[in-house]
Order: structure tokens, then C-alpha cells, then sequence
């Protein structure tokens, strides 16, 4: 039996992930103050957050809207931010414009896969 989990990537431009965590959990991803050293460590490089919801759904959360808008906040510039289900790709881009994307970056395998997701 796979165990779902929700996890959190960190990555650069590109998409290298720059750092990862994850919880025990797979509907939350309790606040971490690791995940926010990493944040402020790679924050030349951050371009992108991206998390799973391995039980969904498609959408960002009211967590999540608050923690994106204090993050662009203590960066002084937007991010790009991912929400991964099993089945889509959310993203709200840097300028704002949020999409299910249609073809997924690599990560996404990857962040399925940490997830316990099956690939798509």
C-alpha cells in the first residue's frame, strides 16, 4: 500500500529543485521553519513553490493564497506557485496569471512520485 504525503518543492528557473520537504500527512503541509530557511538560503534563485495535493483538490487553498502573498512580500518580488493533483498541474505564474497547464515539466513526475502518486 503507497503512502500519499504531501510535499514541497523549491525550485530555480529552470525547474531544479532546490529543496524539498514533505508531511505524514496528505491533505497539509504544516508550516516549517526549515522550509523557510531554505526559502531565504536559495531566495536569489527561487522562481517557483510548487506542492501536492495527493487527495486534491485543483485549486490553491486560503493557506495557501496567504502564505504566496507573505512570500512575494518578505522576497520583495512575485513568485510562481504549483499546486500538483494526481491528475493536473495548477500554476499561478509569476504575473499573476493562473492555468492548468497542459504540458507538465519534469519536476512534476518527481513531485507525483515523493507524493506516492502514480505517474500520469
Amino acid at each position: 500500500m503507497v503512502t500519499l504525503t504531501e510535499v514541497c518543492f523549491l525550485l530555480d528557473a529552470r525547474g531544479a529543485v532546490l529543496w524539498s520537504d514533505s508531511s505524514s500527512d496528505p491533505s497539509a503541509l504544516p508550516d516549517s521553519r526549515d522550509r523557510w530557511t531554505a526559502i531565504w538560503a536559495h531566495r536569489d534563485a527561487l522562481a517557483e513553490v510548487a506542492h501536492s495535493h495527493p487527495r486534491g483538490p485543483l485549486a490553491f487553498s486560503a493557506t495557501d493564497l496567504s502564505t504566496m502573498d507573505a512570500l512575494d512580500a518578505a522576497l520583495g518580488r512575485p513568485l510562481g506557485y504549483a499546486v500538483v493533483t494526481p491528475e493536473n498541474l495548477l500554476r499561478r505564474r509569476a504575473d499573476g496569471t493562473t492555468l492548468i497547464e497542459e504540458h507538465e515539466p519534469a519536476w512534476v513526475a518527481l513531485l507525483r512520485g515523493a507524493s506516492g502518486l502514480e505517474a500520469r
